[in-house]
């Protein structure tokens, strides 16, 4: 009886565990669901949504927000004819700013129009405080304004200002949601039908993915409901390609371990545990440290970067848990047919033929020092491109796609070169409101102040510089004025991108260094050596530099874009890293299962090359496609940050993995391994150096 009942009861398990799986996700998508679609709710681009919280700029937009009326709306209506204007030009726009003015609740009542000296423009300021910090209400007042405000007869008429620039670029990260993530499905689809090339297959990590992306939706909006957690339009896209990116990556190692398992084990559940047991340290360590990575931008000052650390963190951790229990449920569930047509059959050998990357190994193999030699010294010269960097972007060089607002300051920037056009916000107690004003009219670089509203203490006063926005002079006057006015806070858009500029200067300083030095502590305990984690490390941080480097050589020159996001250097540090140790774990843990089998150094790094090329080279492509499809985005932020990553990915991919870490291995043989104890030679007829740790059977990773 007892022979009978086990394999009924291993039946029974085999059946009983992917359901139960099953059922689980099931249970716990009801349960996240509600949230998962709350969390567009709690996503704000709004400017202290990525100032740092300590910034002057961050305070004037905190006080101003508890000022009557909240938060200022500010726009310029901006009247334009190329050969002058006429009188009737002017009585339409007067016409047309006094519709606005009696359609909104307006700060001063009717602005007067301010004419510039060639007779080609007039501008009206425009403020309003009626939709206080409320970006909905803000977005309908700027539309409003605009389809009252239309230019005829060959009169132009644009709306810009600070107001429009938010709504404007608003627009652009409301499109992250649906567009990116269709984009981003597509561009993984079509990659996973050429790699498995099954009509079924590609399509279960796909799902798998889309539910993995659907938990992290609800877990980020409970993170923000239970901590305040930052989610911009910035951090919610770069989850969603976290997700689908690292969670293929995964699938990719999994399935191709799970196929070679099925030629060996008949049955696809015992076949799935032995996947799972060889691949899942590598996963679970890979994801780890793009975990730790990310979540070392806790300690940015920035608003925009700590509150990414956590969202990508949610998205990894996310993807991983799914593709570690809803994906082997599935697919053992669909058993061996979803291979369709190239089901690997029980028993029998995969084709052998001679791999692209068992050719890139060989040549590695036998000049080891010319390529390491060569391979340092192209990535040392692609990083001199970072000299070529433009410098810092302005906002109206900040959309891809000028819109209306940016064509409006470009209009008022040519118009009155002699003045500047965007105002200057000074917060400063209400007991010394007058003395600001005085020091303010006498500081050098000002054009004009007048004082705003007074409540709970504070004054509000709107300053005019007599340099255009974001230029030196206009920046100069900006310093002066926070080094003059103790106890006051300066603030306003150009203030904010001098706060932006200082606070990734110092952000760097601070999380560059928790990066190494959290990567580099699980990848000691992972590879139980000093040595070989210093190369992987060293390893990343130059395609980062080379990644930048070619960034700098293609932004202006080729892409045409204007100036360099402030965050760009941190952020593509932080991903590259974190990322790119990922394909060095995949690596490096295959050749120290060879090592521990007994292989020599030398064989064990050619072995592993030969087994993990296709998968890695699989799994680059795929998360170096799905940054790229930032580059379809609107705003050069996004654009650049996608560029780079999926450019040092790619590099880490086919030029690091293939030729450098693996000439690397070659040349210092046991020493990669020191001090643990695969860097002695073992005594002859000795097994494997750590005889504490059995020698597994050996992974086959790549695609066969």
């Amino acid at each position: 009886m007892t022979v009978g009942k086990t394999p009924t009861k291993g039946v029974g398990r085999r059946r009983a565990v992917p359901w139960a799986l099953l059922g689980l996700w099931v249970a716990v998508l009801a349960l996240v669901g509600p949230f998962a679609a709350k969390l567009a709710d709690v996503q704000h681009d709004r400017a202290t949504d990525y100032l740092p919280s300590s910034a002057d700029s961050t305070q004037v937009a905190r006080i101003q927000d508890a000022l009557p009326g909240g938060e200022s709306t500010e726009m310029v209506i901006v009247y334009h004819r190329d050969g002058g204007l006429s009188a009737g030009d002017r009585r339409v726009a007067a016409g047309q700013v006094g519709k606005v003015a009696a359609a909104h609740e307006l700060v001063g009542g009717v602005p007067e129009g301010i004419p510039s000296d060639d007779g080609t423009t007039l501008m009206y300021p425009v403020v309003s405080n009626e939709p206080g910090h409320d970006e909905k209400l803000r977005d309908a007042l700027v539309e409003d304004v605009r389809g009252i405000a239309r230019g005829q007869d060959g009169l132009s008429v644009e709306v810009g200002g600070t107001g429009a620039l938010g709504t404007d670029a608003g627009k652009v990260y409301d499109s992250l949601g649906g567009p990116l993530l269709y984009t981003t499905v597509a561009v993984v689809a079509l990659l996973l039908i050429l790699i498995y090339r099954s009509p079924v297959l590609w399509l279960v990590p796909l799902v798998v993915a889309g539910i993995a992306d659907y938990l992290s939706m609800g877990v980020a909006y409970g993170l923000n409901q239970a901590f305040g957690t930052t989610v911009t339009g910035q951090s919610s896209g770069v989850m969603t390609i976290l997700v689908f990116g690292a969670g293929t990556d995964y699938a990719l190692l999994l399935v191709s371990r799970y196929r070679e398992e099925l030629r060996r084990i008949e049955r696809p559940y015992e076949a799935m545990v032995a996947a799972l047991r060889g691949c899942r340290p590598a996963v679970l360590a890979s994801s780890g440290t793009v975990a730790a990575g990310l979540l070392c931008l806790l300690a940015a000052d920035l608003n925009s970067s700590r509150g990414m650390g956590p969202l990508g963190t949610v998205g990894v951790l996310c993807a991983l848990i799914a593709m570690l229990t809803l994906l082997p449920a599935v697919l053992v569930l669909l058993g061996r047919r979803v291979f369709w047509p190239l089901v690997p059959a029980y028993g029998s050998e995969p084709a052998q033929r001679r791999s692209l990357f068992a050719a890139m190994g060989d040549s590695a193999g036998r000049r080891p020092l010319t390529v390491l030699a060569t391979g340092a010294v192209l990535l040392g010269a692609l990083a001199l491109g970072t000299l070529n960097l433009p410098g810092p972007v302005k906002q109206e060089d900040s959309f891809v796609t000028k819109p209306e607002s940016v064509t409006a300051m470009e209009t008022l920037a040519r118009a009155y070169p002699e003045r500047g056009t965007q105002p200057i916000d000074v917060i400063t107690p209400a007991d010394r409101v007058d003395r600001t004003l005085a020091t303010i009219r006498g500081t050098r670089g000002v054009e004009s102040a007048e004082r705003g509203r007074t409540a709970d203490g504070w004054a509000e006063v709107s300053v005019i510089a007599k340099d255009t926005p974001q230029s030196a002079g206009e920046t100069a006057t900006i310093k002066s004025l926070r080094s003059k006015l103790k106890g006051s806070y300066v603030g306003g858009d150009s203030a904010e991108q001098i706060d932006l500029e200082d606070t990734n200067s110092r952000d760097i300083k601070i999380v560059v260094p928790l990066v190494l030095v959290s990567v580099l502590l699980i990848l000691f305990v992972l590879l139980r050596s000093l040595v070989a984690p210093l190369v992987l490390l060293a390893a990343v941080v130059a395609v980062w530099g080379a990644a930048l480097g070619i960034g700098g050589l293609v932004f202006g020159p080729v892409l045409g874009l204007k100036g360099t996001d402030p965050g760009l250097g941190l952020l593509s540090f932080v991903f590259l890293v974190a990322l790119g140790v990922d394909y060095g774990i995949f690596l490096m843990h295959r050749m120290r299962e060879e090592s521990l089998a007994g292989a020599e150094p030398a064989a064990a790094a050619l072995t592993a090359l030969r087994s993990t090329g296709a998968v890695i080279a699989s799994a680059g492509l795929v998360l170096a496609a799905t940054f790229a499809v930032l580059m379809n985005m609107g705003l050069v932020q996004l654009v650049e940050l996608g560029f780079v990553i999926a450019v040092g990915v790619l590099l880490d991919t086919f030029l690091v993995r293939t030729y450098l870490v693996t000439s690397a291995s070659v040349a210092l043989r046991r020493k990669m391994w020191w001090p643990g104890g695969l860097s002695r030679e073992p005594e002859r007829g000795a097994g494997p150096s750590e005889p504490t740790e059995p020698p597994r059977q050996p992974e086959q990773v790549g695609t066969p």
